[in-house]
């Protein structure tokens, strides 16, 4: 099998047009990716200089084609972003009058939508650990559920969860167009990077490093054809509001966002930043989900761990549509850790019933 020092050794061949090197004694090889399907890596190189590396990643692409065992070469070309020379404001986090009018869809701003697909909405949090992949899944199936065709992006660069929740560990197929044939499970087409990776490799990649994996995730995927065009893509974002969610959200054209926190203030201080987000860059959102916001315990008692109906206020101050609840449920994160989605499993089930109403309301808003 065919192992990285041997990539390595052999893109040292290629010369790097400004300093002379190899590829690899250059610094230029970055986010290498060696398997049984695909060898790939990101030429990463200063912004202006994007032209001039052009031939570069199709003589790199060229070699790797051709070593022993290889199907699948890719070589990614990124620029380098330059820093910013001015000082940034710090936010205030604190709910104010100017938060609300922030919050609100300004002029939607150009953005490519993804070959055959009619919908797109963005499911993001602002804030790690507040379950939002889970919630993301429960309502890309409550939408299937409905009768729709829905594919489910995991954009969580560097903590991909799809593999695990969904039990994909087959990189996707390449069609005769060169475009991914995302895999599917439970009704869903899915893609992530976490089936381009090693499950165990860190992700040390830079932002717009990350920005250009997710973008060739959602435009070189086949999520439909005309004759059956995919009715709405679910994109999971990873936390925060950083490169990869401004890059999505400028270059995408996205048709809504649902913002999912836990009742306390820690977490809505984050996601009334992610609704801002989507506020300046024209996405309207669809409404917003408190995820955790009880504990159903055996005697039928609903124990309020993290307290309860935070995110409903922040949806009433910010004048946006709340959409439910989510509890805690064991069954549920057995199920996500085990591949089983208790979503699919028991779709006439009390969480999947739950899911399938606010599934609904998500299309309500989308097609209003």
């Amino acid at each position: 099998m065919l192992d990285k020092e041997t990539v390595l050794t052999a893109l040292n061949t290629i010369i790097d047009p400004m300093s002379g090197q190899g590829l690899t004694d250059a610094g230029l090889v970055r986010a290498l990716i060696v398997s049984p399907e695909r060898v790939g890596f990101m030429l990463e190189v200063p912004q202006d200089r994007v032209t001039q590396y052009g031939p570069i990643r199709l003589a790199s692409e060229k070699l790797l084609a051709g070593l022993d065992g290889v199907k699948k070469a890719q070589v990614v070309l990124t620029a380098e972003l330059a820093p910013n020379p001015q000082p940034q404001k710090a936010a205030s986090a604190r709910l104010s009058d100017k938060a609300v009018e922030d919050s609100r869809p300004k002029a939607p701003v150009a953005g490519v939508r993804p070959n055959h697909v009619k919908r797109v909405i963005v499911v993001g949090s602002g804030k790690g650990g507040v379950g939002k992949s889970t919630v993301s899944l429960g309502l890309a199936i409550g939408l299937q559920q409905l009768g729709l065709s829905v594919g489910f992006l995991d954009a969580d660069i560097y903590g991909p969860s799809a593999p695990v929740m969904l039990g994909i560990s087959k990189p996707p197929e390449f069609g005769a167009d060169k475009l991914m044939v995302p895999p599917e499970a439970f009704g869903l087409k899915v893609n992530s990077v976490g089936f381009l990776v090693d499950p165990d490799q860190a992700m040390i990649w830079r932002g717009p490093m990350a920005s250009q994996a997710l973008t060739q995730l959602l435009t070189q995927s086949r999520w439909g054809t005309a004759e059956e065009p995919l009715d709405v893509l679910v994109i999971d974002l990873p936390p925060g509001t950083g490169d990869v969610q401004l890059t999505l959200t400028q270059k995408t054209l996205i048709d809504g966002a649902v913002v999912v926190s836990t009742p306390q203030e820690m977490a809505l201080s984050d996601a009334r930043r992610a609704v801002t987000l989507f506020g300046k860059t024209g996405i309207e959102v669809l409404g917003v989900i408190e995820n955790m916001a009880y504990f159903l315990s055996p005697d039928g008692s609903e124990l309020e761990i993290f307290g309860r109906g935070g995110a409903k206020k922040m949806a009433e101050a910010l004048k946006i549509p709340f959409l439910g609840e989510v509890p805690l449920d064991p069954a549920m994160r057995k199920g996500c850790d085990e591949a089983r989605p208790l979503t699919a499993l028991e779709p006439d089930g009390a969480m999947a019933s739950r899911f399938k109403v606010m599934a609904q309301k998500v299309l309500d808003g989308l097609w209003k």
